[in-house]
């Protein structure tokens, strides 16, 4: 197998050092790097590039993968460790209460009771710490508690604080649209694995974790999608609203039908073809009057033309009644004159 070049070090070196990057900022440096030529429209060259890095970054138990920040619907890619042991853990610049920390958050994240993904800062910082940290026999009974170590248990609420901070500048947590602390996008790329195993809901569109999704209007039903989903799905008119569990009526979301009306909007090789109905239908108008005309005969179209000729004299003489008097016997003697 050829050695990556050049071009594939540019797209890791950027990755790895800018962290993940947006949809629209991969594909702009893909684009410099390979003389202008856009993924959108070269997405054969685009595939065979990212595959080539992965397969030498299989050696490495790393992976470039592309991912969806649930919070917006916005593409991103980033590499990630595929492996999660002991000494992965070396690797990171938090300590043992921060990252015990970061454990306690995400699990009350995407526990949250309202499926939004997200909790308040006040809960974020009122998060207890101490079970998320194993006791080398493995126990977490009430004696374990006890030896504890102290950097656990002397944890902060400005410790807290800080690492909170830390997280979202690294991209494990973020502010979402609401002001709420959720998940970050590095979360989204790395933990894939962690939610399939912790049983986290998945979409049912997707098949990818349903932190922040809606969920199916029958309270006894478990669907959850993704709103981006949602509307891809129900785009179209005619597509089939109901839930896939228990058949209940999928709800519109707000906007939704703004993106049905754009979707089913008419194409241009369509509007022709319309205009050609109507044509039709004016041709057949029109030949069922001509048709109607000829079985009338000409003495039914004579006597149209009388009564029409009839009712115009009729209304220039209802135009005349208010000047009529003295001049009308003036008129009639000059006719009998005449």
């Amino acid at each position: 197998m050829a050695p990556l070049s050049w071009r594939h070090h540019t797209l890791l070196q950027a990755l790895l050092s800018r962290g993940p990057l947006s949809e629209r900022d991969f594909h702009d440096l893909f684009a410099a790097i390979s003389g202008g030529k856009n993924p959108a429209t070269h997405q054969q060259l685009f595939n065979d590039t990212l595959l080539k890095i992965n397969k030498e970054l299989a050696y490495l138990q790393f992976e470039l993968r592309a991912c969806i920040n649930q919070y917006d619907g916005t593409v991103y890619y980033g590499v990630v460790n595929n492996i999660a042991d002991e000494e992965s853990k070396l690797g990171s610049k938090y300590s043992v209460p921060q990252i015990a920390f970061y454990k306690g958050l995400l699990e009350a994240i995407v526990h949250e009771a309202g499926n939004d993904g997200s909790i308040t800062n006040i809960d974020a910082l009122n998060t207890r710490i101490e079970n998320q940290v194993t006791i080398a026999d493995g126990s977490q009974s009430q004696d374990s508690q006890s030896r504890l170590p102290t950097s656990i248990t002397n944890f902060s609420l400005s410790q807290k604080e800080k690492t909170l901070n830390e997280l979202i500048q690294d991209c494990w947590l973020s502010y979402t649209p609401t002001g709420k602390i959720g998940l970050g996008i590095r979360s989204f790329l790395d933990l894939r694995s962690w939610f399939r195993s912790n049983d986290i809901p998945s979409c049912e569109v997707c098949n990818e974790a349903g932190i922040m999704a809606s969920t199916c209007p029958n309270e006894g039903c478990n669907v959850r999608i993704h709103e981006y989903c949602l509307k891809k799905k129900f785009s179209q008119r005619k597509a089939s609203r109901a839930c896939r569990g228990c058949g209940t009526e999928w709800p519109q979301l707000e906007g939704e039908d703004d993106d049905a009306e754009d979707v089913n909007e008419p194409e241009e090789d369509q509007v022709p073809s319309a205009n050609r109905r109507s044509r039709t239908r004016h041709r057949g108008v029109k030949s069922e009057l001509v048709e109607e005309n000829e079985r009338t005969g000409p003495s039914a179209r004579m006597t149209r033309r009388s009564l029409r000729s009839s009712k115009a004299e009729a209304v220039e003489a209802a135009r005349e009644v208010p000047s009529a008097g003295p001049s009308q016997s003036t008129r009639a003697s000059k006719r009998r004159k005449n």
